[in-house]
């Protein structure tokens, strides 16, 4: 799915108005009917409804929304902010057919309107085409609706919250429970910044072109279940554990086996033929007993690594979970990564080791797939400032060094050498707990070995890692799950 810019939105409801053809006021009220049926899904009929709507096309929305609901038998009360001196042609429509329906309480001043005790908001101040932050009589009505305590629902996006680009601290932003988005979700809905002032967000299909859609240039896309498909091999019959691949993870030192165990099963449960991994001399016998698929080799270093094997001919390498920072450990990684050009994913103490040694990034092979946390990809690239200059600076770094970055987080984002950045779907907070970025590294790590190419291999692996916390979760709940769930819940 392509997320577009707040510029390519209105572009595309342009030329739906112009080649369907149909009236720009019609297509506003099919969103209003189509946000009115999410609305009328998620919360019963008996809610009371107050609609705070601005002057432009999103108070237009709004007045739509009130017209419906009210046709329902709903009990709903508009709020017009006064913040510009007219309406939109489209506003001016909608409020024309509210005449008789209700009567509107035009807000002049941030005294001059009351909320109910009870009830859910409606946000249809401001929409995707801001240009400046809330000021004004704006900034004096979006506090009353944060701290009303009622369950707020913005309509396309929150009042005050850019599409596509960071908002100024001091900026007076609505902070909804919910977003329903018309048509294509925005850039906005992943940046972690922006959580309190998004909520949850989902789409409501306005029936917008297409055919314009689909060959509008995009940076930006989102990961759903209806991308698999074609992501993913379908294995053949007369295949056999040679077909798909001899994997090395490299992983472990003393202390910090578990971190090997995780990694090495999950590679295991996501298809690969074959396993090797390798482990300082402490890890041997836990290797044994709580990985037996696999197979084992030991460095001479007993505590952590200080070498690699004298034969690196793998399909795919994984290197870094739990391994350390040792001055052995760094010269073994060093000695790695000048003899191993094939695909190879790296993670944690990989990453850190990377950081420290910056000189290493040159040895990097092409495409390698890195999977840092935004600690671990700031000690990488330097700190980021906000969450839309994290993913800025980490399609630059995937640029430089010609390596696809995944940056985890709840929209985990698999950012790839040509600056296209692919956010996840799914997931949930239960996942933030020790050993789910191991999984990942087993799970790309295995489908490398499997011939999938590294952008595909990562884009898949963090669809089906998020996929499987979420299938754990709802049987467990978020707080009780762990890493080793994760492995359980793997479903290819």
């Amino acid at each position: 799915m392509k997320i577009l810019s707040a510029a390519q939105i209105r572009e595309l409801d342009a030329y739906t108005i112009r080649t369907e053809p149909v009236p720009s006021v019609d297509l506003m009220e099919r969103a209003a009917k189509a946000f009115v049926q999410w609305l009328l899904c998620k919360f019963d009929e008996a809610h009371e409804y107050a609609i705070f709507c601005g002057k432009g096309n999103n108070g237009g929305d709004g007045l739509a929304v009130a017209r419906m609901l009210i046709g329902r038998g709903n009990s709903v009360k508009v709020f017009i902010v006064e913040h510009r001196e007219s309406g939109t042609p489209d506003f001016e429509e909608n409020l024309r057919r509210l005449e008789g329906l209700t009567e509107p309480v035009f807000v002049r001043s941030a005294a001059g309107f009351s909320l109910p005790a009870t009830g859910i908001v409606i946000d249809a101040l401001l929409g995707t085409g801001l240009i400046s932050p809330a000021r004004g009589l704006l900034a004096d009505v979006i506090p009353a609706i944060n701290d009303s305590g009622l369950t707020v629902v913005s309509v396309d996006i929150a009042s005050g919250l850019f599409t596509d680009k960071a908002n100024e601290s001091e900026d007076v932003i609505v902070k909804p429970d919910y977003t329903v988005s018309f048509q294509v979700p925005k850039l906005a809905f992943f940046i972690p910044d922006c959580y309190p002032y998004v909520g949850e967000w989902h789409i409501a299909d306005i029936g917008l072109d297409r055919e314009f859609l689909e060959k509008q240039p995009s940076d930006y896309f989102l990961t759903t279940r209806e991308n698999l498909p074609h992501l993913k091999k379908k294995r053949g019959k007369y295949s056999h554990k040679g077909t798909y691949g001899h994997a090395l993870m490299i992983a472990g030192s003393y202390g910090k086996m578990g971190a090997a165990v995780l990694s090495s099963r999950a590679c295991l449960r996501s298809g690969v033929g074959l396993l090797t991994a390798y482990v300082p001399g402490c890890g041997y016998e836990i290797m044994q007993i709580a990985v037996p698929e696999a197979m084992v080799m030991t460095d001479p270093g007993r505590r952590f690594l200080v070498s690699m094997p004298e034969s690196l001919i793998y399909s795919a390498i994984g290197a870094g979970p739990g391994i350390g920072t040792e001055q052995g450990t760094l010269e073994a990684f060093k000695n790695l990564l000048e003899r191993f050009p094939g695909p190879m994913v790296l993670d944690a103490d990989a990453l850190n080791l990377l950081a420290l040694h910056p000189e290493l990034l040159e040895l990097l092979p092409e495409n390698a797939v890195l999977t840092p946390h935004p600690k671990e990809f700031q000690r990488l690239a330097g700190a980021s400032g906000d969450g839309f200059g994290m993913v800025g600076k980490a399609r630059d770094f995937a640029r430089q060094h010609k390596v696809i970055v995944c940056l985890k987080g709840a929209h985990t984002a698999v950012v790839l050498p040509d600056g296209k950045v692919y956010f996840n779907s799914t997931g949930n907070p239960g996942m933030a707990t020790g050993g789910s970025g191991d999984v990942l590294t087993g799970m790309i790590l295995a489908l490398l070995a499997q011939g999938y190419t590294p952008d595909v291999a990562a884009r898949l692996a963090v669809y089906r890692h998020g996929e499987a916390g979420d299938r754990q979760a709802a049987e467990r709940t978020e707080e009780a799950l762990i890493a080793s769930d994760l492995i359980e819940g793997l479903r290819w």
